[in-house]
């Protein structure tokens, strides 16, 4: 070969939400947690799926083609925009460059989103689930490798089965992510994702990887018999038009309930996080992948016989790591116990990812590249322990602050109406059935919450006399948020049974549809 250095090449797709300013300004959690901590579901959500590919709102567009200008004139060649599931929710991909100058540029993307959403009397909402209910945000990193004379390593060609550099590279790809799946699986960890991964809208926790029936019958021939001796093909789509042709069918698909597919001649990571930077997933991503690549080396250059020592090789890792290849529903509770079966790691939360940075095996890898030593590693680990439990008390004492100062006044004002019509009914000798059932209907929910108030309030007090970063963590995730969820349901009921006028902040009809 010619090549002397291979890069890693990135495109990161950002998506966002945009909502009114106005009446971002009315929603506290919003300004303090950059995501609802309270609201009942609008009537319509995104189940007509006539938002994605849409047509874009006139506002929308123009605040989009304003982020373009922007970004070219700071060198993002920003590509494509378009609406994305949820309603109010969209998407910006940008060409794909090399990994360190594209995450230099996602940060440049998400901070001129911010900025400019204000020249439009908008807000750009970057958290990963500003609203439950409908799709959360991800980034998905699409990742793959080229040489500097121009060859993508991740491109299969018409005949992959035959195409040995090819097999080799997805064989040590294979390798890398089984060995290291709780490593990704924690690159991608943050706050806000544990409230979309796993959630039938975004990948599962659990790190798989997709390769599409093709690839995948190769890897099967190749594991049982050494040899990939045919390739199934793509096949065609058919209109049932007679006027309008067949079309050729991709033989790779799509299958976005995995969280790290080939997508042709790459692999999408889609477990990362809106809000997230591109550093650490790619940084962890590189480094397994240049470790599987530095072990088939070593094995390479020591063997007397080249070719069969390649075969050998290819058959080897991908007989010994088939168990990462998923090609199924990564929604389903049928993949939860397979995995399980398979030995596969399912972390379901931010906290439970953090110990994989310091384990042997992650130290060993991160110290042989001279990315990390052990000592920044434990650093790191006490700030995402530290982080993770910030960003969980700012979530409860906002919904503390909200529902004491806003929601409780809102409902007692309200209780009263309802309690003064109930005696100006009875009084005009009309039947007070309906404003009495209304009265103790909200009565019951305005109790349920002021005593879901006060076990949470009781678990903040917990809290602010643990010492240990670990255990605060994880008592903010195991107490702390279900303390909040808690809070938050009867808040949710009250609203769809509190008038309008009254409630004291904007719903999410207001929010997803007045854009």
């Amino acid at each position: 070969t010619e090549a002397t250095k291979v890069t890693p090449s990135v495109g990161a797709e950002q998506e966002y939400f945009l909502v009114d300013r106005q009446k971002y300004l009315q929603r506290k959690d919003l300004i303090f947690a950059g995501r609802t901590l309270f609201g009942a579901p609008a009537p319509k959500g995104q189940e007509m799926d006539d938002h994605y590919f849409g047509t874009i709102r006139e506002r929308v567009g123009a605040y989009m083609k304003d982020i373009n200008i922007e970004l070219w004139k700071l060198g993002v060649s920003a590509k494509t925009q378009h609406n994305e599931a949820a309603p109010a929710q969209h998407e910006l991909a940008p060409i794909y460059e090399t990994a360190n100058i594209a995450a230099d540029h996602n940060q440049l993307v998400m901070e001129t989103m911010k900025k400019v959403a204000g020249r439009h009397g908008l807000t750009c909402l970057l958290h990963e689930k500003p609203f439950a209910g409908v799709n959360g945000s991800g980034k998905h990193d699409n990742w793959s490798l080229c040489t500097d004379n121009g060859v993508n390593m991740l491109e299969p060609g018409d005949t992959p089965n035959e195409n040995i550099q090819f097999l080799l590279v997805l064989a040590c790809i294979m390798r890398a992510v089984d060995k290291h799946a709780d490593l990704l699986r924690q690159s991608a960890a943050n706050v806000g994702n544990d409230h979309r991964l796993g959630g039938n809208e975004a990948p599962p926790a659990i790190i798989s990887i997709f390769l599409g029936e093709q690839l995948e019958d190769v890897v099967k021939q190749l594991v049982e018999t050494g040899q990939a001796t045919h390739l199934t093909e793509g096949g065609k789509l058919e209109t049932g038009v007679s006027t309008l042709p067949d079309f050729e069918k991709d033989a790779t698909d799509r299958n976005r309930t995995s969280p790290f597919a080939f997508t042709g001649n790459k692999f999408e990571f889609r477990s990362v996080g809106a809000s997230d930077s591109i550093g650490s997933p790619n940084t962890t991503l590189n480094a397994i992948v240049a470790e599987a690549f530095c072990e088939a080396a070593d094995i390479l250059e020591a063997a007397e016989d080249f070719e069969q020592a390649v075969h050998d090789l290819i058959k080897k890792y991908m007989t010994e790591h088939q168990r990462i290849i998923f090609n199924g529903n990564g929604y389903s509770q049928e993949w939860v116990e397979e995995a399980a079966r398979r030995g596969l790691p399912n972390i379901s939360s931010m906290v439970g990812t953090i110990e994989t940075l310091t384990t042997e095996k992650s130290i060993a890898l991160f110290e042989k590249f001279h990315i990390f030593t052990k000592a920044e590693l434990e650093a790191r680990k006490e700030v995402l322990y530290d982080t993770f439990s910030k960003t969980i008390n700012i979530e409860a004492l906002t919904m503390i602050d909200m529902t004491r100062k806003q929601i409780l006044p809102a409902v007692v004002k309200y209780t009263k109406s309802l309690a003064d019509t109930v005696i100006a009914v009875r009084d005009a000798g009309a039947d007070a059935t309906v404003q009495t059932e209304l009265l103790k209907e909200v009565s019951e929910k305005l109790a349920e919450t002021k005593a879901a108030l006060n076990r949470l309030e009781e678990a903040e007090a917990v809290a602010k006399t643990m010492k240990c970063p670990k255990d605060l963590a994880f008592f903010y995730n195991d107490t702390v948020k279900v303390a909040m969820e808690a809070l938050r349901a009867p808040v949710d009921k009250l609203e769809m049974l509190v008038a309008k006028e009254i409630w004291p902040m904007p719903s999410y009809g207001d929010l997803l549809f007045e854009v």
